[in-house]
């Protein structure tokens, strides 16, 4: 039995099958053939298995994710029916008598290269089909599986060099029971997606693909950080138990369900959920949060062809916002950009994407997305509690620009006399240092602040998150973090606004009771750790707490203040 060891990204025990979720090896070399026709017909078998599969692909995405998700296949159909396409194919293998493989490869090349150079963006959209669609013909030609998460149809762990959103958006939780990745730590997208899905997850093994096989029995320890790999009898049986004991625990703390966020001497917190999609509002009630804090909108773009409508984007908010039943929920605004980004918007690259063209950046400059995403926002306010966060501010005159649309398509749509909350509350996710240092001037103008820890430690820090060389600089005690948290809530405080939190750091065991001290108002985090949360809340002296915080500030590096938590948390 092999163990690999990562970072525990999500926390519980799973024990399934390993499917590797791997980019295949599609290499080859060119071949000339003495027989041209078998080399077709070799074509055209990889043309039939392909439309089969993706044909099987389109009806189960279309059952389990709606027609728009399943749109993308119907496109990749088409090319393959492209009698153009497969004539110039055949063409190239009779006239040059190569291998098949190499003359899909020329011709799609070729085709690819002349969609991309036009001017009409739908035609740029089908150069990346057929680079999809060339990519599973080849496949089949090399006798090689193209793998799918969305068609796995039994219980596995996934295990990948990495996550991408998409990826794991289009993850069954009735199947997936874990994951693990090569790459990543706790707040790779990848781990809050897992913590979203209520999965557990191992992330940062640095070789999970080479040592596992398809097929291998897995252990996935979300608590301890480890992956057992075709475990003994003994192991296995050891492991069963502890994922009893696992949900006896949460059994128990499923009782605080119904009840408020309150610390031993009375203080009382909120505790709310961050979501992806509408589908996590589930999880959301059953872990008894007091609201969402944090509604990452940029999934609804995710995972398609082409943006989508306002219309599509109201029934999603509003299907939240109704789930919520008069419960705050924080939506931000679309934020893309950094490792998130849109095929379709065709953006160009950058030599530093986290600091380049994103989220409300991109928004102000293409406001014709922005405005339609604020109206369906807009359109949903009526029913429920909404309040809008706006991404990545930088300055002053960015909030007030975004604010001045929000107003714009506001007076429209009731000059449209169409329904629109009277009072609509408006923040900024504070995730850049300047803002955090001129917290005072914002706490003006804003509504709220919510904390976004994730980036702005980076950022501060100056240390790429994803970045394993530099990961020790990933410090969210460090006090340098904290005196900026401490500016921001201390700013809200002095206006008589309220600030939260929705990075990671907002659900880490040994944050919570620095950020009670700190007087952080609202908690925001993966709705599988409200419950543990609330717990350890009910235990904590927001007096005491507040002291604890005092001395943290003005400790000297991250060692110390990690001392000082793991005594208040034995």
């Amino acid at each position: 039995m092999n163990v690999l060891t990562g970072i525990a990204a999500s926390r519980g025990i799973a024990i399934a099958k390993a499917y590797r979720l791997v980019e295949p090896d599609l290499t080859f070399e060119k071949k000339t053939v003495s027989d041209p026709t078998a080399e077709v017909d070799r074509l055209q078998g990889a043309l039939d298995t392909s439309k089969q599969e993706l044909e099987l692909i389109k009806n189960q995405a279309e059952a389990e994710l709606g027609k728009d998700k399943a749109d993308i296949f119907e496109a990749h159909l088409l090319v393959l029916s492209d009698p153009e396409l497969i004539a110039s194919i055949e063409d190239k293998i009779n006239t040059e008598k190569v291998n098949a493989e190499q003359a899909l490869k020329d011709t799609t090349d070729m085709f690819i290269t002349m969609f991309e150079q036009m001017d009409n963006e739908y035609m740029r959209e089908r150069a990346a089909d057929i680079r999809d669609v060339t990519k599973r013909v080849l496949s089949h030609l090399l006798g090689v599986e193209i793998v799918n998460p969305s068609m796995i149809s039994e219980e596995v762990v996934v295990v990948a060099e990495d996550l991408t959103p998409s990826d794991t958006a289009q993850l069954n939780r009735k199947f997936v029971k874990g994951f693990t990745t090569n790459i990543g730590g706790r707040t790779s997208h990848s781990a809050i997606m897992a913590r979203s899905l209520e999965i557990p997850a191992v992330v940062g093994t640095k070789e999970a693909t080479k040592k596992i096989n398809n097929g291998d029995m897995l252990i996935v320890d979300g608590l301890q950080g480890e992956i057992h790999i075709n475990p003994s009898t003994e192991v296995l049986a050891e492991y069963k138990e502890k994922q009893q004991q696992f949900e006896a625990e949460k059994a128990e703390l499923a009782k605080l369900v119904n009840e408020k966020s309150v610390s031993a001497d009375g203080h009382q917190v909120e505790l709310a959920a961050n979501i992806g999609t509408p589908d996590d509002l589930e999880g959301v009630l059953h872990n008894g949060a007091e609201a969402v804090g944090l509604y990452r909108t940029e999934f609804l773009y995710m995972g398609r062809t082409e943006l989508p409508t306002e219309e599509e984007q109201f029934e999603s908010y509003k299907k939240v916002l109704e789930g919520m039943e008069g419960k705050a929920v924080v939506v931000r605004t679309l934020d893309i950009g950094g490792d998130k980004n849109l095929p379709y918007l065709d953006l160009p690259e950058e030599m530093n994407p986290f600091l380049g063209f994103r989220a409300i950046r991109l928004c102000l400059e293409q406001q014709d997305i922005f405005r339609t995403q604020l109206r369906a926002l807009l359109r949903a306010s009526a029913y429920g509690n909404l309040k809008i966060m706006f991404p990545m501010i930088a300055t002053l005159d960015e909030f007030r620009e975004a604010k001045q649309i929000l107003e714009q398509e506001k007076q429209k749509l009731v000059s449209e006399g169409i329904s629109v909350a009277e009072h609509i509350e408006t923040g900024i996710m504070v995730e850049i240092p300047s803002t955090a240092v001129m917290a005072d001037l914002f706490a003006k103008e804003v509504d709220f602040f919510s904390i976004g820890t994730n980036d702005l430690i980076q950022y501060t820090m100056a240390a790429d998150r994803m970045n394993e060389r530099v990961s020790y600089l990933y410090q969210p005690y460090s006090p340098a973090i904290l005196r900026l948290v401490k500016m921001v809530i201390d700013a809200a405080h002095k206006e008589g606004k309220w600030a939260g939190m929705c990075g990671e750091m907002a659900g880490d065991e040994l944050a919570i009771p620095l950020l009670l001290g700190l007087g952080l108002d609202e908690f925001s985090m993966s709705a599988t750790s409200i419950l543990r949360a609330r717990a350890q809340i009910a235990k904590l002296s927001k007096q005491e707490m507040e002291n604890l915080a005092k001395e943290a500030i003005q400790m000297s590096n991250t060692a110390d203040v990690l001392e000082a938590m793991k005594k208040i948390n034995q």
